[in-house]
Order: C-alpha cells, then structure tokens, then sequence
C-alpha cells in the first residue's frame, strides 16, 4: 500500500507536524496498523479506506488509536484532494469523531470540527511542579488547557519532568498564552499517547480557540504553534459548535509498504 508523509500546517517541508498517511483497498486488522504506527514514530498514521462517497478514517499514534486527529486530517485530506480525488474541492471522511468535511480553498484546507466543551478548573501545585511555573488559569476538556501571562514563557517552557505531565487531568496537556504577532501561541504535551511534544495540534485548537475567541470577543483566531518545527493556523468559529480550522500542508515522501498484516 501507498504511504504518503506530509507535513501539516506549513508550506514547506520539514516545519509544522509530520503525519504518516496510508491508502489501503481494504480494512487492516487493528494490531497492524498499530504496529505501523510505532515504526513510523510519528505522533500520528493516518489510515483511509473507500467507505461510500467518503473515506474511513482512523488515527493511530505510536501508542494508541485516538478519537480525533488535526494535523493527520489535514494531512490526509492533501493527500486525497491532490492523489485520488483530483476533481474534487471537498472530501468526507467517516470517523469516531463522526462525519468530518474539508474543504480545499486555495492553497489551504478547511476542516469542520467539532468544538470541545471545557470548564474552568482550579489551578493547582501539581500543574506549576510539572510545568515548571504555575498557569494564571486552567480549563478541562478531553485536553487540560493551562494558561500563561507571557508569550515567552509558552517558547521558553521545558516540562522538567514528563512524567509529572502523566498525573494531571486530560488527554493531553496544553499551555498557551496571549501572543504579539497571533492572537495566542500554545505548545501541546502528550505523554499518555507516547508524544512527548505533537509539534502542531489540530485537535487541541478545538478547545484554544474557542478559549481565545470568548477572551478577545473575536470570532477568528490566528494561531502559532510554538514547538521547534513551529506551524500556524486559522481558526473560525462557525456556531452550532462547530469551527473551521485552516491549514496548508507540504508533500515530503511517497513511499510503499511491503510488510504484510
């Protein structure tokens, strides 16, 4: 089977966050594409199947399959506007997160996400030992949201301890702060899906945005990922809880698979 690497959220190879896509003809069983993903070491392997007029699409990370995936998303759907569905502008992919539809626009996708609930949460010791400072505030989603006065303290944090990270709420755990040249800079942590740092998180700006929207009053948020590879995107809430989440994305590799399930 073909496997596509893509960089996601960038227009140019080797920034933003590399997703591993493969085109398969029929289901492969759990286990194989598991350990795929593991050999890739990528924080996501996207797989896609035909299914109808759309493509089944599951995400697994080096450890786990998880429920909903940007950065592969996009990166999958580069790889079907530009590979297998050439006549198109739009495509729909069937996952556990249900129906989700992206649309090319020029040279950036548009996602249609669904906007993570999140509540207020008592900011406490535990996130400050495992940050290494302590946030000013602090929301609970699938994702821990942590936030920060300072855009440099968001480009300088190291977690001293990733272990630390394992004990607090959340999928995962995020920080961000109000920037200068984007309306919010936010890294994101991963530790219990085995990505120490996901360089750019599609996923995670369902609960970023929506938290920077109702700070600034605006209904569309430019953001920065500050990880090293670093990566943008724009963010549009669209109501009915639901937001529109653009990025573009740059071809690295195709390659073949030929180990058998």
């Amino acid at each position: 089977m073909k496997q596509y690497i893509v960089d996601a959220f960038t227009d140019k190879p080797f920034s933003g966050n590399p997703a591993a896509v493969c085109v398969t003809d029929a289901p492969l069983p759990e286990e194989f594409m598991q350990k795929l993903a593991a050999e890739n070491n990528l924080s996501e392997t996207a797989f896609l199947v035909r299914e109808g007029d759309g493509w089944r699409l599951r995400w697994f990370t080096p450890g786990t399959e998880v429920d909903l995936c940007g950065h592969a998303t996009l990166a999958s759907s580069f790889v079907m506007l530009n590979y297998y569905e050439k006549e198109k502008d739009s495509v729909r992919f069937f996952t556990r997160s249900g129906t989700l539809s992206v649309t090319r626009k020029g040279e950036q996708y548009e996602m249609d996400f669904p906007v993570c609930p999140q509540r207020e949460v008592p900011v406490t010791d535990d996130m400050e030992a495992a940050f290494g400072v302590r946030p000013v505030k602090a929301l609970l989603g699938d994702d821990l949201l942590c936030v920060f006065a300072d855009e440099e303290e968001i480009r300088r944090m190291t977690p001293p301890d990733q272990s630390l990270l394992l004990k607090l709420d959340g999928r995962g755990q995020n920080i961000t702060a109000p920037g200068t040249e984007y309306d919010c800079v936010s890294r994101s942590f991963f530790p219990k899906l085995a990505i120490p740092e996901d360089p750019v998180c599609g996923s995670a700006h369902c609960q970023i945005a929506p938290y920077w929207a109702e700070v600034t009053g605006k209904t569309e948020i430019h953001a920065y990922q500050a990880s090293k590879r670093g990566g943008r995107l724009l963010c549009r809430l669209t109501g009915n809880g639901r937001i529109a989440i653009h990025g573009e994305a740059a071809l690295v590799a195709v390659g073949e698979i030929i180990a058998k399930p």
